[in-house]
């Protein structure tokens, strides 16, 4: 039995390529207590995505006029595209109990956490197998041309060499078992937060 917990950010980062948009899926899927962070970017709309469940996509002077408004919680420029989270999101989630699950890189990890409290974030890094391993899954998804695959490969390195910032560094050699790690970490966060309210009345029946 979990005692009602105060919501908290989960932030989960990796170089391109290495699983963090399948693994957020997963936790997205089969945890209604946990909202999805939906950036705005300047990044065009791929085949599959959805305008509103992927992202909100924007123009740069959409994107600036945001920016300059101080509607961002956080914002980055990452291959040549700026994407930013809009706080109204986030604290209505919040609000209504829920925790918030972004799906960020280092940058925008590291002005989050300078946001909130170390107690209201954990912050997990997904490493790939191997660099090989890497550059195999970024030409098995077959979207973007081979300068895009290599531009990725280079910054991956850079990313990667961010990876004591966070709180937990998993390395993504099963899915499943990925998966399963992540799920005890928010569990054991789930503990942590719980409501001293709620758990000091439930104390009090066994007086």
């Amino acid at each position: 039995m979990f005692i009602n917990h105060n919501p908290f950010l989960i932030i989960i980062s990796s170089p391109s390529g290495a699983g963090k948009s399948t693994l957020c899926r997963m936790i997205i899927q089969n945890d209604p207590l946990i909202k999805l962070s939906i950036s705005a970017t300047t990044r065009k709309q791929r085949p599959q995505e959805v305008e509103g469940l992927h992202y909100f996509f924007v123009t740069q002077n959409q994107f600036d006029e945001m920016k300059k408004g101080d509607e961002f919680l956080e914002d980055a420029k990452v291959f040549d595209h700026n994407y930013g989270t809009p706080k109204k999101m986030v604290s209505g989630e919040m609000k209504k109990g829920s925790c918030v699950l972004f799906d960020i890189d280092w940058q925008g990890a590291r002005q989050i956490k300078e946001k909130f409290k170390k107690a209201e974030v954990i912050s997990i890094f997904i490493l790939p197998p191997s660099m090989q391993e890497l550059e195999r899954r970024l030409h098995a998804r077959a979207q973007d041309p081979r300068e895009v695959v290599d531009t990725r490969m280079k910054k991956a390195q850079a990313e990667i060499s961010h990876y004591d910032e966070y709180d937990f560094v998993l390395v993504n050699d099963d899915l499943n078992g990925t998966y399963q790690k992540i799920r005890a970490i928010i569990e054991a966060k789930r503990v942590e937060r719980q409501n001293k309210d709620d758990l000091r009345k439930l104390i009090e029946q066994f007086s």
